[in-house]
């Protein structure tokens, strides 16, 4: 599913003009601060974008709720798709039609009154005043009549939204359309393709999931011998879906979705090459009881474990880095029942692990 969408351009507005005006219309969602949930089952701990509920960010915030990561950082699951990311901007409900005229004649006003401000960029910021005072527009976007004050209350403006976790500044500052008028329970224009939707949501709150640590369960736990098979496993209760929900609540513009990750198969990587994993290819699929792997029990000792590692080498006076990755299976649901897959997740762990020669006694 591509989420990264071309950004379709409705202005004729300079260049240099157009980066002034929209200085502070392009949103930032920005970091949050609580602390992440740990397997997400039951959790309803909520983080929210924005400061005080007014201003600036009064609309445009987006809600996480469920098993989310502080600040939605990248580091808690990867997709198995590299040609996939979540949305680098968007567009989402900004400020109703009093407030946007109040704060966007105070911002052109200024503009327009710096000192050397003239030539094309003064023209295009006198442009953009006619837009939304006198009903100037430009092909594809109407304007509008006093900043569209005698609809207020039965809509929003619409602004550009950067993603603080995109690394690219020229995709994340890529939403640069002017803002532009949505009635309540209306979708925003088609060409807009950067509105925020159900689907723009789905990728975000994947990118805020929170995954559970994958430490694995050894026998021998920590401390193995050489040529001896290592179990590994994980209970069905620290191995389970994983909710996370993006939610932007607004008059007109109550939008959703809900993104679960299941766990579908363990990669165990030895953290040498002097080793050999249970099965061959290190990926230990999951059980009927969604489980994976099986507990060591009294009088295996000489059975092949179903999901293991036996090491051929001691790892001397250090240990080896045996790294345990979880593969997800990540899929979506959402407002107007809405829903489709996203690209599989990977998350990690490394354990340290001692291996050790087995001691003969000559007699």
């Amino acid at each position: 599913m591509p989420v990264n969408r071309a950004r379709h351009s409705t202005s004729r507005i300079g260049t240099a003009a157009l980066a002034l005006t929209l200085g502070a219309l392009i949103l930032t969602e920005p970091a949050h601060a609580v602390e992440p949930t740990g397997n997400g089952q039951g959790a309803n701990t909520k983080q929210t974008g924005g400061g005080d509920g007014t201003g600036i960010f009064a609309a445009a915030r987006i809600q996480y709720s469920g098993s989310v990561a502080k600040g939605g950082s990248t580091g808690n699951v990867t997709s198995t798709d590299v040609n996939w990311s979540p949305p680098p901007c968007w567009y989402a409900p900004y400020l109703g039609a009093k407030d946007f005229k109040k704060k966007m004649s105070e911002d052109l006003d200024r503009q327009l009154s710096t000192p050397g401000m003239g030539g094309t960029a003064g023209s295009a910021l006198g442009e953009t005043k006619r837009h939304y005072e006198d009903e100037f527009g430009w092909e594809g976007s109407p304007g509008y009549k006093d900043y569209n004050v005698e609809n207020d209350g039965k809509g929003m403006f619409w602004a550009g939204v950067e993603n603080p976790n995109e690394p690219d500044y020229l995709k994340r500052t890529s939403c640069t359309d002017l803002p532009f008028w949505v009635e309540n329970g209306q979708a925003p224009p088609a060409r807009y393709e950067e509105a925020i939707d159900p689907e723009m949501l789905a990728a975000l709150a994947y990118q805020h999931m929170q995954l559970p640590d994958t430490e694995v369960s050894l026998a021998p736990e920590t401390e193995t011998k050489v040529n001896l098979p290592t179990w590994a496993w994980l209970d069905k209760a620290v191995f389970d879906e994983v909710q996370a929900t993006a939610a932007i609540n607004v008059p007109g513009s109550n939008i959703q979705a809900t993104t679960t990750a299941k766990p579908v198969s363990l990669k165990l990587e030895p953290g040498t090459e002097d080793a050999e994993t249970y099965p061959a290819s290190g990926e230990c699929v999951i059980n009927a009881d969604d489980s994976i792997g099986e507990p060591y029990a009294k009088g295996k000792a000489d059975e092949t474990p179903p999901c293991g590692i036996k090491y051929l080498r001691s790892s001397g006076d250090g240990t080896y880095n045996l790294k345990a990755t979880i593969t997800w299976d990540i899929a979506w649901t959402g407002t107007g029942g809405a829903g489709g897959d996203l690209p599989n997740g990977t998350f990690g762990n490394e354990q340290a692990v001692t291996v050790q020669e087995i001691q003969a006694v000559n007699r």
